[in-house]
């Protein structure tokens, strides 16, 4: 695939996501003017880029969305379910499309009766605004009126009259606001709809006004203004001989007029007032523009304007109100004046395996760097008089390498952004499906990880939201039994935790039915009686990742297919991380997920066992311990320690991996190496411990490859290879 279809294929899948996101809050927010531009542009966007590669399938479906949209954003069209379904079906489409075009380099074949079906589908939502606007013929009384009162108002366009509804304030609206930032407002008025009662019987929260405006801006612009009003409102034309921008989107006389004379203004006055000149007609060309709704070309003479001022030439600015100007030309966006130092791009786009082969050099130094210690340590034992010199050097090639390594493994690290965005779209999905209205509410996405972890989290996270849905979060009519509101929420929260990254999924559900679990656990064989009897509710939770757990009884597209919170458990601490359930009855449940920053960089104590090195991850290890034989207990043909009133298991690690050495009879004393995972304790035999220090981690490969109990590898400096233990591997 060319490297033109592979930009596109990149900005478009962002002009993807940008749009879903934007559509998912219009949905909650429909009088947004602002979200819904933000959608428009990237659907426009997406049908140039489709223009451009010559996809006319994709062309088509993408306009036609853009179309209604369009509607939408000059006032003819509400929003509405239905329409934010329908261009959220267009965008899977787009999907679709683009994983045809990595695969193949071209569309799928039956492209065009996709596009056909989309297409015929968008055609058929109902959405527009029936109500008639009123021209300036069949005006009522009050317009007549305002503009005799205002009569010296002569820029005057628009006329509105605004009777809010009795409760707006309950809705959040201002009405008073919201008619004083209409565009380019002339004159407005306040009055009374009904007369006022008697202060005693006055209701402050009832909203008893009428609100009346001028405005110079086209009617298009004060409808758009006003969407998602309550109440009544009626928009007057006050004549059509003013309206500044014709169907075909060229210049009217009113806006050329006021164009033409800011040309004029660049072109006289003395030297001494360039500036004010420039920054006067750059000002109100660019307020005139935006009052068309023009903002891509507000935007071009606004950097026209910043250009002119920066070279101290009216030139820029001039051309750019010449190209509007143009006899009978229409409006272009006219491309954006390129952007100074300070608002250049600062990120580029980078193959992935670029950046693992510069991690993979990076781990080289890092071996480069471990051989000159332990050659600096080995020229201090021999009492080389270049000791002193090597050591200062291998503490700046140290501290350079440390900072070399974390500048590489910056290059992998990604905003948990990209992961999480995905989930609005799909828990309104599963909501639709259940039944079950949620509104999902994320935190903390800019948080920072690997790039490792932020792929796989996308498993986890989404069977997590899954169980939120179909088991925490109750029926409709449950909730108002229980006085919660008929919206359940549920939350995503992320953060950086010193070297990890904890992410919560919480809902305000039923939380887990303690009772019922132990119910499952024993007609599933999971636990006896006897062992339940023994736990306390948290261990009874914790039974919810055990294999095969499950509580539903049917099997259903989400649920009930054998395939449980262990695998969630499993794919989390691969990875070395770890998850936990904590669970409130009747008030909603939290899953837990503790995870490394980074898979690459390990931070590990090295220990030797039987001749051999190996390394025992940090933030696994608990303490180091000199055991006397008699603090030793022998159970059955295991030995066990009591430490701390806890009963630990000992595993001799030179035995365990090898089986050759056998535990000596006549040691008065033993090192062990105590450590914890998913709070289970063992205690490893050694024969000595060595030193913390930092490794990239390489998975096993050739012979290595399968070796129980090993989960990686690194090389030291003197050559010898390293073996991580896998300590879940080791207590399983």
């Amino acid at each position: 695939m060319n490297e033109l279809l592979v930009q596109f294929g990149i900005e478009s899948r962002e002009l993807v996501a940008e749009a879903s996101d934007g559509l998912l809050q219009l949905e909650r927010s429909p009088q947004d003017a602002e979200c819904l531009d933000r959608v428009f542009r990237a659907f426009h966007t997406l049908k140039g880029g489709a223009g451009i590669v010559e996809f006319a399938a994709m062309e088509r479906a993408v306009h036609a969305a853009e179309e209604l949209l369009s509607e939408a954003r000059t006032g003819r069209r509400k929003i509405s379910t239905a329409l934010v379904e329908g261009c959220l079906a267009g965008l899977d489409q787009v999907g679709q499309w683009l994983d045809a075009l990595e695969s193949s380099g071209a569309l799928s074949e039956d492209a065009n009766d996709r596009a056909e079906a989309l297409i015929s589908r968008l055609a058929a939502i109902d959405g527009f605004d029936k109500k008639p606007t009123t021209g300036i013929r069949a005006a009522k009384p009050w317009v007549a009126a305002l503009r005799a009162r205002h009569s010296s108002r002569g820029d005057a366009i628009t006329a509105i009259r605004y009777a809010p509804g009795a409760d707006c304030f309950y809705q959040g609206e201002d009405p008073v606001a919201r008619i004083g930032t209409l565009p380019l407002l002339s004159a407005q008025e306040l009055a009374p709809l009904n007369p006022w009662p008697s202060l005693s019987e006055l209701d402050p929260y009832s909203c008893n006004l009428v609100l009346m405006a001028l405005t110079a801006a086209p009617v298009d612009s004060v409808r758009a203004h006003m969407q998602g009003h309550s109440g009544e409102c009626e928009i007057v034309d006050l004549t059509s001989a003013s309206s500044t921008v014709a169907a075909d989107g060229s210049i009217f006389p009113r806006a050329r007029a006021v164009l033409q004379s800011q040309l004029t203004l660049l072109m006289e006055g003395a030297p001494k007032q360039f500036q004010g000149r420039v920054s006067s007609a750059g000002l109100t060309a660019s307020n005139v523009l935006r009052s068309m709704r023009r903002d891509d070309d507000a935007q071009t003479v606004r950097h026209a304007t910043d250009a002119s001022l920066t070279a101290k030439s009216s030139e820029p600015l001039r051309r750019s109100l010449e190209r509007l100007l143009a006899p009978d030309a229409p409006m272009p966006a006219s491309p954006a004046a390129p952007p100074g130092p300070e608002t250049a791009s600062r990120t580029l786009r980078v193959d992935a395996q670029r950046i693992d082969a510069l991690v993979r050099l990076t781990g080289e130094l890092t071996t480069a760097k471990n051989a000159l210690i332990h050659t600096t340590a080995q020229a201090q034992i021999e009492g080389l008089g270049l000791a002193a010199g090597l050591t200062g050097l291998a503490a700046v090639f140290e501290r350079l390498i440390g900072e070399l390594q974390q500048s590489v493994l910056a290059l992998r690290v990604l905003p948990l952004r990209t992961v999480l965005q995905r989930f609005p779209r799909l828990v309104r999905d599963l909501s639709s499906t259940l039944g079950k209205p949620v509104t999902l509410y994320i935190k903390g996405d800019h948080t920072e990880a690997d790039k490792a972890i932020v792929e796989m989290l996308f498993e986890p996270l989404l069977h997590t939201l899954r169980n939120s849905i179909d088991h925490g979060v109750e029926e409709p009519s449950v909730r108002v039994e229980r006085g919660k509101p008929v919206v359940a929420s549920i939350q995503i929260r992320a953060a950086r935790q010193d070297d990890r990254v904890v992410i919560e999924v919480e809902d305000d559900g039923a939380g887990v039915d303690v009772e019922r679990v132990r119910r499952v656990a024993v007609d599933r064989h999971i636990a006896t009686e006897e062992e339940l009897q023994a736990m306390d509710d948290a261990q009874v939770i914790d039974l919810l990742f055990a294999p095969g757990f499950s509580t539903v009884a049917t099997v259903t597209e989400l649920s009930g297919r054998g395939v449980g919170l262990d695998a969630v458990r499993t794919a989390i601490e691969r990875i070395g991380g770890d998850v936990s359930i904590a669970s409130r009855p009747r008030h909603g449940t939290c899953v837990s997920f503790s995870l490394p920053f980074s898979v690459m960089m390990t931070q590990v104590m090295t220990v030797e066992a039987g001749g051999q090195r190996f390394a025992i991850p940090v933030e696994a290890l608990v303490e180091i311990l000199r055991v006397p034989r008699a603090a030793v207990s022998g159970v059955g043909s295991a030995q066990v320690l009591v430490h701390r009133e806890r009963t630990i298991p000992i595993i001799d690690l030179a035995g365990e991996l090898d089986g050759t050495r056998e535990p000596s009879p006549d040691a008065e004393e033993f090192i062990v190496a105590l450590a914890a995972v998913a709070g289970e304790f063992i205690a490893l035999r050694v024969d000595r411990v060595g030193e913390r220090m930092e490794i990239i981690l390489k998975p096993l490969e050739g012979l290595l490859e399968g070796m129980r109990g090993i989960t990686g590898t690194a090389l030291l400096g003197d050559g010898r290879v390293l073996l991580v233990l896998d300590l879940k591997e080791m207590l399983s």
